[in-house]
């Protein structure tokens, strides 16, 4: 099938908010930002992702996902495991995947973002000393022009993405939950911390200080711009869950104020059409919140390509008990022929069989 092409979306510090506002009265953007555009004018229909895929490990399930034939596929983070400090190491990691992720390249589109372990230490942030170093290797590896605006801010590499003509376009927005995000808060005890795992809950609690933050303060001015772009659909690509708790693992629960903060911009512009998919948690899973938020927020997680863990957390939003603990990889199919058009979560198995599936239509991501 023809690869799709596309054009990175960054907005910038240069397009004032006001200039948004009277952009979006009018429904368009194209008199003060170049759009992105593909190299057809067909609507994106075929959507796969997935997460955590471990450079040393071997990797058939990519044949199970060309099978499907995407259109487009994200990754969400740990796309390799580089645990490292030392610049050469990670390099030499990025390296293994090239042959790796040659076939899916070759096939469609492909879009990442990074989580932990290709950011550089397990559950770092901004306290971790070469993310510099180590943004520039992600930006060589995932090929971002020097030229890219992405690049050449500096302060991450969240970015986003347009697909599809105006009446059935999907905007894709990959923040980056790493280069700038504060310290975590732990329990006070090592005795804790092994009670709690013995438990099956992690060692981080939610941070109470609101002015903390994964984003940061330029992410977020950019993240508020993304909510006034038009679009049918937004799918925000997270490399860690938004919907489900994570008792104590990493997750946006850790940073409840940026959770909220979140659901209230969609509240704000009253942005429809929001739903979310997620990695890092080697199991895939489908949540929903349902209450304290504008309609029904979906996170659909994949995780992982190679990694599995078998003890799934806890998790109050979990939807009909929906979990998988083995090789996986998710798939978004949008039907736009229908006049409400059909939207289908799923995910498959290292064998490329359907191991859960769920459909909602686009009406019930609005506002009432």
């Amino acid at each position: 099938m023809p690869k799709i092409t596309r054009r990175e979306f960054h907005l910038g510090a240069g397009l004032s908010f006001a200039g948004l506002a009277a952009l979006t009265a009018n429904r368009t953007v194209a008199n003060t930002v170049a759009m992105p555009r593909t190299m057809s004018d067909e609507p994106l229909s075929r959507i796969l992702f997935g997460s955590c895929c471990h450079q040393d490990k071997p990797q058939p399930i990519w044949q199970k996902i060309i099978d499907r034939k995407p259109e487009l596929f994200i990754f969400l983070g740990d796309n390799i495991y580089g645990d490292t400090r030392d610049m050469s190491v990670l390099k030499a990691k990025y390296d293994k995947q090239v042959d790796n992720f040659k076939s899916i390249k070759n096939v469609c589109d492909t879009i990442a973002i990074w989580d932990d372990h290709d950011f550089g230490e397990n559950d770092a942030g901004k306290d971790y000393p070469y993310r510099d170093q180590s943004k520039e290797l992600f930006f060589d590896f995932w090929q971002i022009s020097p030229r890219s605006k992405r690049r050449r801010e500096g302060d991450g590499i969240y970015t986003s993405y347009l697909y599809g003509p105006a009446d059935r376009r999907v905007h894709v927005i990959l923040p980056d939950l790493r280069y700038s995000r504060d310290p975590l808060k732990t329990v006070d005890t090592m005795e804790k911390v092994r009670d709690r795992d013995l438990a099956g809950l992690g060692p981080y609690l939610p941070v109470a200080d609101q002015s903390k933050s994964m984003l940061g303060a330029a992410q977020w001015v950019w993240l508020e711009q993304q909510m006034q772009v038009p679009s049918k659909i937004k799918i925000i690509g997270s490399s860690l869950q938004f919907i489900a708790t994570q008792p104590g693992w990493e997750a946006w629960s850790n940073f409840p104020g940026d959770r909220e903060r979140l659901i209230a911009l969609i509240t704000k512009y009253k942005v429809g059409g929001v739903f979310f998919i997620s990695g890092d948690t080697h199991w895939a899973e489908l949540s929903c919140q349902a209450n304290d938020v504008p309609y029904p927020l979906w996170d659909m997680t994949s995780s992982g390509l190679t990694e599995t863990w078998e003890n799934v957390s806890p998790n109050v939003y979990r939807h009909n008990d929906l979990s998988y603990a083995g090789e996986n990889f998710g798939a978004i199919y949008i039907d736009w022929e229908l006049s409400d058009p059909l939207i289908v979560y799923e995910v498959r198995n290292l064998r490329g069989e359907r191991v859960f599936q769920h459909s909602i239509l686009l009406s019930s991501l609005q506002f009432i």
